[in-house]
């Protein structure tokens, strides 16, 4: 009878191990955008880690200073500390006689996204590193934007309290850090003053608004007049009567097509500025499209500050971005 007993009990510890593995993971670490990439001192100085730093590095379109796509740092395998392994993002290249490419979550920690890349030299490497850079870049980004809005949804407002978001018959992830500066039922302006270091005189901004959809092939051509309309209307400078939110006339904005809630849509990356003064940034534009009710539902987060890099604050306004629904 007691070794009856001692079975079950055993059973029952050895199951609850078992049942609690992904509870005891570690939370991640690390800033938003960056990877951590493990491989050999002797790779990462040769042609791979060029390979690597170039992908990565390509710098982000619309940013008034260069700052690269992903910030990549290396560790040698033998140097893959139990710290280290707390990375929120990790890519793992290696020689084995097997080329393969493959992706898992919370190996280490959690959340955490790993990507490992092997093949038998140095060539194969880097020939899958230059076919699936795009794929792996997305990869990291796409992790990034879904810890971000996990983030925002802990500490979000009540959208009720927005008028336009009722009238539009539009939802969206609002971090309680984010203040009103207009909502008249048909267009909405929330900004968050910025906070830390010499930013803190600046600011993230949300728009959100709508237009009718008058012809699908000619909404691309149309995307910097729109706003331009939008700016003069609704965003003034210090003198309202000469001054208002244009689209940057000196670079022209770059477009790609996208998707926001499941619905086509086209993201938009370029520089604000005001009209006669001196005021101006990176933004972005998502132009959805809404067959459903004949229009093209307008969301864009732009960012004042000045003399700082803007890549983290433009990341977090495409990361709310993209928690819009159309109900």
């Amino acid at each position: 009878m007691k070794k009856i007993f001692a079975i079950i009990v055993m059973t029952i510890l050895l199951t609850s191990c078992i049942g609690n593995d992904k509870m005891v993971l570690r939370e991640s670490i690390g800033k938003i955008n960056k990877v951590m990439v493990v491989t050999k001192i002797s790779d990462w100085t040769g042609d791979i880690g060029k390979e690597i730093r170039n992908s990565f590095g390509e710098l982000m379109v619309g940013l008034p200073q260069p700052e690269p796509i992903l910030s990549v740092s290396q560790v040698a395998p033998s140097g893959f500390s139990s710290m280290m392994k707390s990375s929120r993002n990790i890519l793992i290249v290696t020689e084995g006689e097997v080329p393969g490419f493959n992706v898992k979550t919370n190996v280490y920690s959690q959340p955490q996204t790993v990507v490992y890349v092997q093949a038998k030299n140095d060539a194969e490497i880097i020939k899958i590193l230059q076919e699936r850079k795009n794929e792996i870049r997305k990869i990291f980004l796409d992790a990034d934007i879904a810890f971000m809005q996990s983030i925002f949804l802990k500490d979000k407002q009540d959208n009720s309290q927005y008028k336009t978001l009722q009238n539009l018959g539009v939802s969206l992830t609002i971090p309680t850090k984010f203040n009103t500066v207009d909502d008249t039922g048909d267009f909405l302006w929330l900004r968050n003053h910025l906070t830390s270091g010499i930013a803190k005189s600046g600011s993230n901004n949300i728009l959100l608004y709508t237009v009718p959809l008058i012809d699908e092939t000619q909404i691309v051509d149309s995307i910097v007049s729109i706003r331009n309309k939008i700016g003069k209307k609704y965003i003034p400078g210090a003198k309202p009567e000469t001054m208002h939110m244009i689209t940057e006339e000196a670079y022209t904005p770059f477009t790609i097509d996208a998707v926001i809630d499941g619905k086509k849509a086209y993201e938009t990356r370029g520089k604000w500025e005001v009209k006669n003064d001196f005021m101006a940034g990176p933004f972005v534009n998502y132009t959805i499209i809404d067959k459903k009710n004949n229009r093209l539902v307008v969301i864009e987060g732009f960012t004042y500050a000045p003399s700082v890099n803007k890549r983290a604050f433009l990341f977090e306004l495409e990361a709310i971005a993209k928690t819009l629904k159309i109900q």
